[in-house]
């Protein structure tokens, strides 16, 4: 065999291996992209699920003909009451609480580099609640102006630690730590606030700041699903420079991402979400803290997991109001207890496992 013949048969080796590598990746992610419809189809199923089961389980049992009657224009006025009227806002309004706080959680995680990174660790939350208990208690706001307070107080929370944590750039741990001492001094204000109201007002704000569904319309849903509509999609298009960013700010300005401008825009829609979902059913506990570990687990090597947080969020808020409604008889929980029992010791193993890492164990 000569030279000539043996570099063609080289070459045509070589070129066969490449085809046969790119046929694998090619594999790997028609395997990746059908394994997260899947995913995110399981999430949604869960979810409209929970949904149903909420519209049919209660002190009047409603079957599950009669809700679909009543869903599609039918059904009788009884049935058209308790659905339409008493059960359906209270459950569509935690699906999309859970998505907003869902999708915040794995904004702030994914950005920051950090699992502690969740809204209602680092003062955004408290940022809400405290300017809601101000605009209530002080004021006497109610109603969308209420609201509108509880997102001011998110964003100014969260520009406060934003401008705190600036150093040249933003370190994912000092942006916890100090997010730990704002929510700190936010909760102070906010106990100091509710020392100076009326005992039924203090009450009253006590059962909202646990992150309660109890009472809810169709008056606190409209509103959002009107901010949700807008904040959900402006977030995902802001998350196209999120794999950048999540190299550091120098390989990510070295792929010519805008770093700044990318980090802004996600913090601010990610903050955002957290404002409103705090004005429609306060600050429930440990929904954006553990939505989106879940979805990474389910999609590992995927990324952020934005969508499949988002949807395991609401499945998650879904099951945890049902839950707060029918465990104890004649007596319903805020959903917020139910989500800190899931995620108190979460975040219990999450701290212990971070200090055994620390000591090289």
């Amino acid at each position: 065999m000569n030279a000539r013949t043996a570099f063609t048969g080289h070459r045509t080796r070589g070129g066969f291996a490449g085809a046969t590598a790119a046929a694998r990746v090619d594999r790997l992610r028609r395997a990746r992209r059908t394994r997260f419809g899947l995913v995110c189809a399981s999430l949604a199923l869960v979810a409209v699920a929970v949904l149903l089961l909420s519209l049919t389980v209660g002190d009047i049992q409603v079957p599950l003909a009669d809700v679909w009657a009543v869903l599609t224009g039918g059904g009788d006025p009884g049935s058209r009451f308790v659905v339409h009227e008493l059960r359906l806002p209270r459950a569509l309004l935690a699906l999309a609480v859970g998505c907003c706080f869902g999708l915040s959680g794995a904004v702030f995680q994914a950005l920051l580099r950090n699992p502690l990174a969740s809204p209602d660790v680092i003062g955004v939350s408290a940022g809400a609640s405290a300017a809601a208990v101000l605009a209530s208690m002080a004021f006497g706001l109610s109603g969308l102006a209420l609201s509108g307070g509880a997102l001011a107080g998110a964003l100014v929370a969260g520009t406060a630690i934003y401008l705190l944590a600036w150093r040249g750039g933003v370190s994912g741990g000092r942006f916890v730590l100090i997010g730990i001492g704002v929510a700190a001094g936010l909760v102070s204000l906010r106990s100091y606030l509710m020392t100076r109201a009326e005992v039924t007002e203090a009450q009253n704000a006590f059962v909202w700041l646990a992150g309660s569904l109890n009472g809810r319309s169709w008056n606190q849903l409209w509103p959002l699903l009107g901010c949700a509509a807008v904040l959900l999609p402006l977030t995902l298009a802001a998350s196209r420079s999120l794999p950048a960013l999540q190299l550091g700010d120098e390989a990510a300005g070295g792929l010519g991402a805008r770093v700044e401008r990318g980090r802004l825009a996600l913090l601010a829609s990610a903050t955002a979400l957290v404002g409103v979902a705090t004005a429609a059913a306060g600050p429930i506990g440990f929904v954006a803290f553990v939505s989106p570990p879940i979805a990474r687990r389910l999609l590992p090597g995927q990324g952020a997991a934005l969508l499949p947080s988002a949807l395991t969020g609401a499945a998650l808020v879904g099951a945890a109001d049902f839950t707060a409604q029918h465990a104890l008889p004649h007596t319903q929980l805020p959903v917020g207890v139910v989500t800190s029992v899931v995620g108190a010791p979460y975040l219990l193993w999450l701290l212990a496992r971070a200090g055994r890492a620390g000591r090289g164990g």
